[in-house]
Formats: C-alpha cells, sequence, structure tokens
C-alpha cells in the first residue's frame, strides 16, 4: 500500500487551480483522491471533477472535492487513475476494480491520462492479468461464446455466488490469454463480438505512468 500511496501522492502534484479533473477507480485511485481531497480541504485547490465509479464518487463527496455533471465536461485537463498491468509502451490493461467503460470514458475525455501502480503493475508484456471485458446480460451465454473462440479461458466474474454487476448493469469476463503480443489487434477483435461493450485493453491513452516502490523510489515512464 505504500507504494500505491507514494505513487498517487506524486501524480497529484500535477493537479492545479482550477483544472477538471477524472478520478479514477481501485485501491491505487483512492489514495489520489484522499490526496486531492486533503488539497481541497486544507489548502482551498479550487478544482471540478467527475469520478468513474459510484464507489469513487461517494469518496471524493466525502472528501469535499466539488463534482461536476458530465453535461457540463468537454474536456478534462487530467485523469489520475490506476492500472492492473502497463506494458513497455504503456498500453493497459484496467478493470480489476469492475469500472472499466467509466473509466475508457473518462479517460477519451481528457487531455492527459495519468497513471499511477506499484512496481508490480509494470511488466515487458500484458497478459498474465486477466483481461476484463464487459458484456450486456441479454444472451451473455452466446457472448461468452465468441469470446471464448478467440482463445480465451473465460470466468464470469461473481460478487459472492451471484454474477457481478457494473455500475452500468452488465456483467464482467475474465479472459486469460496469456502472453497478449499484439493488443491493439486484440482490442479490435473483441469490440467487434456483438454483446460487448468495451474490454480492459486501454491502446496508447496513458501520457503518463509514475510507478511506486516500497522501498520508496518512484520511476515514471512518458508515452514517445
Amino acid at each position: 500500500m505504500e507504494s500505491k500511496r507514494i505513487a498517487a501522492e506524486k501524480a497529484v502534484e500535477l493537479v492545479k487551480d482550477g483544472m477538471k479533473i477524472g478520478l479514477g477507480t481501485g485501491s491505487t485511485a483512492y489514495w489520489a483522491i484522499q490526496a486531492i481531497g486533503r488539497l481541497v480541504k486544507e489548502e482551498g485547490l479550487g478544482i471540478q471533477a467527475v469520478a468513474t465509479s459510484v464507489q469513487s464518487e461517494q469518496l471524493a463527496k466525502e472528501w469535499g472535492i466539488p463534482m461536476m455533471p458530465f453535461a457540463e465536461v468537454d474536456m478534462l485537463d487530467l485523469t489520475i487513475d490506476g492500472a492492473d498491468e502497463v506494458d513497455a509502451e504503456l498500453n493497459l490493461i484496467k478493470g480489476g476494480g469492475g469500472a472499466l467503460l467509466r473509466e475508457k470514458i473518462v479517460a477519451s475525455a481528457s487531455k492527459q491520462l495519468i497513471i499511477i501502480v506499484d512496481e508490480s503493475k509494470d511488466v515487458q508484456q500484458l497478459g498474465k492479468f486477466p483481461l476484463p471485458v464487459e458484456i450486456v446480460p441479454f444472451a451473455y451465454e452466446l457472448t461468452v461464446k465468441k469470446l471464448q473462440q478467440l482463445g480465451c479461458d473465460l470466468k464470469l466474474r461473481l460478487n459472492g455466488e451471484e454474477l457481478f454487476v457494473t455500475d452500468n448493469g452488465n456483467y464482467i469476463a475474465d479472459c486469460e490469454f496469456g502472453a497478449i503480443t499484439d493488443p491493439a489487434a486484440l482490442h479490435d477483435d473483441l469490440n467487434r463480438i456483438p454483446g460487448v461493450v468495451d474490454n480492459g485493453l486501454f491502446i496508447h491513452m496513458a501520457n503518463l505512468v509514475i510507478i511506486g516502490s516500497a522501498d520508496g523510489e518512484i520511476r515514471s515512464k512518458t508515452r514517445q
């Protein structure tokens, strides 16, 4: 947790007065929201924010971060979010927290996507972490069969004994493809399947990745 916290606090240094920002979801984004909240409360930081999940929005409101409706968003200055894996070209796997669709919508409306991770998420090639794919409930059995035809081992995500349901009312299929040699091609193949809403591959979307280590070291990688 310490490595996630220091990476988050480093990213929050990029948040400036007057910005419109996106707040990510997950254990690392949790630290960023707290750090931003402290700046709002203690230093009077004037920002407006949107969140990528109900959970993150609730946390932001608890910290007094001013939230804005999506109808008022043209372009966000930056979004701070986590990732489940980051490869050498800054492609990402996201969706471990179940918010990949909202995360991708917010990221696509941001001038900068800042990703914060601990060192275990920094990989040479994506694929060790199962790829989340958000699918609609209608005829999901057919969608699952189509996904399996792409060569993955698939498990529908559970919440206890029930199927996990996203904030959008959809299901998550966690797909193990092994090493993903061509993330962009797989992204497109997945999204061509009827019933797939979107998938957790974020291709060439991250501008900066901040990596925290257990020893307190912070590294960063930027997309060329």
